[in-house]
């Protein structure tokens, strides 16, 4: 069968997948078909072949990372976060060492093995005081694994960190085309940086994630495909993808968000290019479906990252509109996520979750 005809009919969507399944590679029209049919029943062996793809690795265990978000000071003016700095209407604030350190506590008294640090790009979060943050938690917790999401920083910086004991680095690439990055940042931000940032944490050794919004502003089959290729060929240990969100006080306020369907679909595609990839069902998926995270699931995703910072700042850290758990208690928290994980077939385990 040509590719010409496996491309002009939804019925035959299920050969693209088995195509690309096997291939671990996707084109443009492929793609293209993936995204757009409407046929049902396809869509779902999409999501049923990712399934099968992502336990032949790891089985039906979901991993849990407890986040913790302890500046939402930002330099940077991205188009689209909430977190932008000309967002003067934004509380702002820094969790103490102390504090973050007694939300890792909480976490781990609730199975979670490893904790993500996530701020803004925040100046007064120099070297010298996040490698002590990192040695407090590493010594405290020797067993588990510490994420760091700051943003970019020079490949000393990163080495130092490295150093002080931080495992796996989060730096969503946002897109991997260069004109589509100009669209979500302003003219001070650079794609070759962002990009150079990513390579400069791999050669250090650090776990590395990217990723990207999905219907974002500009964003288009083709931007899309280019975020796929870059995937395939970097081959990140983690990829967080999800739903752009429009959020006032932002340029983008306006815009049309994405859809829980889009996110889905490339949550299945990328599983079939990149079966041993960490991907979470992100609280942005929640946040428009009340069962977005257990869709994730099941669209070849096994990761969830529950909230563990102070409930006083979580609407402080407001990168998108809507988001969900706010007022939740992390034990709460843990048992309505182990809850809506078993609903799936699968099981959230006390684990760091390490890339296989």
């Amino acid at each position: 069968m040509s590719d010409s005809h496996i491309l002009r009919n939804d019925a035959d969507v299920r050969a693209v997948v088995d195509n690309v399944c096997e291939r671990g590679d996707i084109a443009l029209p492929e793609l293209d078909l993936l995204l757009r049919t409407d046929d049902r029943p396809s869509v779902e062996y999409l999501h049923a072949k990712a399934r099968e793809v992502a336990q032949s690795v790891y089985g039906k265990q979901v991993y849990m990372r407890g986040l913790i978000e302890f500046s939402s000071h930002c330099r940077n003016n991205c188009n689209y976060c909430g977190l932008r700095r000309a967002n003067r209407g934004l509380p702002r604030y820094r969790l103490t060492d102390e504090v973050i350190l007694q939300c890792c506590r909480q976490g781990y008294e609730c199975g979670m093995r490893t904790f993500v640090l996530q701020s803004g790009e925040d100046a007064y979060y120099t070297d010298e005081r996040l490698c002590r943050l990192v040695g407090r938690i590493r010594a405290e917790f020797p067993d588990c694994a510490i994420t760091l999401s700051v943003g970019e920083r020079p490949r000393e910086s990163y080495r130092a960190l490295r150093d002080a004991g931080a495992d796996r680095y989060l730096l969503r690439h946002e897109t991997a085309d260069r004109h589509h990055y100009g669209v979500l940042h302003p003219g001070e931000m650079s794609f070759d940086r962002r990009m150079q940032c990513l390579h400069d944490l791999r050669d250090l050794g650090y776990q590395v994630g990217a990723g990207f919004m999905t219907g974002s502003p500009g964003q288009t089959t083709a931007t899309l495909f280019s975020d796929l290729q870059f995937i395939k060929s970097f081959k990140p240990e983690m990829c967080g993808i999800g739903p752009f969100i429009a959020t006032r006080n932002t340029p983008f306020a306006q815009e049309p968000s994405g859809t829980v369907e889009m996110t889905l679909r490339l949550l299945s595609i990328i599983r079939l290019l990149h079966p041993h990839v960490l991907l979470p069902a992100t609280t942005a998926l929640g946040s428009l479906n009340p069962f977005g995270r257990e869709l994730g699931i099941k669209a070849g995703a096994n990761v969830v990252m529950p909230n563990l910072s102070p409930e006083v700042n979580r609407r402080q850290y407001n990168i998108y509109d809507g988001k969900i758990c706010l007022g939740d208690d992390i034990t709460h928290c843990r048992s309505c996520l182990e809850q809506r994980i078993r609903s799936t077939g699968y099981e959230l385990v006390v684990a760091r979750g390490d890339f296989k």
